[in-house]
């Protein structure tokens, strides 16, 4: 089945809510797509979220590698030969992965509608479905527990607390919110890069007793004598995130010592969904645990992530709520939400549809 067009485009997609993290607060996902049109007018769509300080790259950097490249690279070739061509993109556009994450997630969703088959089951499906965590970003006390309420009552289970402004506070307000929501509910935090090997300790020591389910990336990256000087136990319970991009990163995080116990997994920032599972295979080899976060991000990519999810073995985290806050998004249809449980739905590819085909 031959590719007979390639349409590549920016989308700024407002969010209802803006939310402030350690780094910054972000009131918009920018986000860039692709789309593939087969002989039989059958389509596939792809999205990346370029964002400079996490996946190395602008949106007019990736969008110039997507202008530059994706037509004479894709038009005219055989989607059969989809996975050569994704590695031809890495070699094209070594430098922006979230636009090669979208045109990677555009093949395989049209693989998979071609197939007939979700594209999960074609991956190799290992899991049904996983809780996803619900963000809330860093706000005051009387804030952040209205927000982690107001989720638990439309269902989620699993709160991601973003923290590393101020540690003291950060002890503070977890507390609170782990006597709000009792014992049953999850809370994993995200520091954001945020602490000192001291501070780390100072809030792990003041919330021994408050069950934190694990920490992402708590210093920044390329700290990895601190993470070194940690505890094995310390280790075990934290998430490489800004440390860890493509499977290069994953191989030297487990060279001698673990580091990390578990691996944060984003599209965007490995270049798809081949480099994904690259990232999956070699934590699987080490006994390291996954999790498939997001940016603010469509549904479309969203979705592809849930599917690598499932189909790897040792997930046992989801982060996937990038799409939740949106305004309004390109696509619709992908994954089901039900009581904060992400599923794939059983239609070809990845389960999307464009609102509009492009022009």
């Amino acid at each position: 089945m031959k590719i007979t067009r390639v349409k590549c485009w920016q989308a700024n997609l407002q969010l209802t809510k803006p939310y402030t993290i350690a780094v910054h607060t972000i009131d918009a996902a920018e986000n860039i797509f692709v789309y593939i049109e087969l002989e039989n007018g059958e389509y596939g769509v792809g999205s990346g979220a370029p964002t400079e300080f996490v996946t190395g790259e602008t949106m007019s950097a990736a969008l110039e590698a997507l202008e530059g490249n994706a037509e004479e690279l894709l038009l005219g070739r055989h989607l059969e030969d989809f996975r050569d061509l994704i590695h031809s993109a890495s070699e094209l556009m070594p430098e922006t992965p979230a636009a090669r994450a979208a045109l990677d997630i555009a093949l395989h969703d049209a693989f998979g509608k071609v197939a007939g088959k979700p594209l999960v089951e074609l991956l190799g499906r290992q899991h049904e479905s996983f809780p996803t965590s619900i963000t809330i970003g860093i706000k005051s006390l009387e804030e952040s527990i209205a927000e982690a309420q107001e989720n638990i009552a439309k269902g989620f289970r699993v709160i991601k607390l973003k923290t590393g402004l101020d540690v003291e506070k950060d002890i503070e307000i977890f507390r609170k919110m782990r006597e709000a929501v009792g014992n049953h509910i999850k809370i994993r935090v995200d520091a954001n890069q945020g602490y000192d090997r001291m501070a780390l300790e100072h809030f792990l020591q003041g919330t021994q007793d408050a069950n934190v389910e694990f920490i992402e990336q708590p210093f920044p990256p390329g700290h990895l004598e601190a993470m070194k000087e940690l505890s094995p136990d310390i280790r075990k319970r934290c998430a490489a995130d800004e440390d860890l991009h493509d499977w290069r990163d994953a191989a030297a995080l487990t060279t001698s010592d673990h580091y990390y116990g578990i691996f944060n997994i984003k599209l965007a920032k490995c270049g798809g969904i081949v480099g994904g599972l690259q990232i999956a295979e070699i934590a699987q080899s080490k006994s390291i645990e996954l999790m498939w976060g997001c940016m603010d991000e469509s549904t479309v990519g969203i979705t592809a992530a849930l599917h690598a999810a499932l189909a790897s073995p040792t997930t046992r985290y989801l982060d996937l709520d990038g799409s939740f806050d949106l305004a309004v998004d390109l696509a619709t249809g992908g994954f089901i939400l039900k009581d904060g449980h992400l599923y794939a739905n059983d239609k070809p590819g990845l389960g999307v549809d464009l609102i509009e085909r492009p022009g």
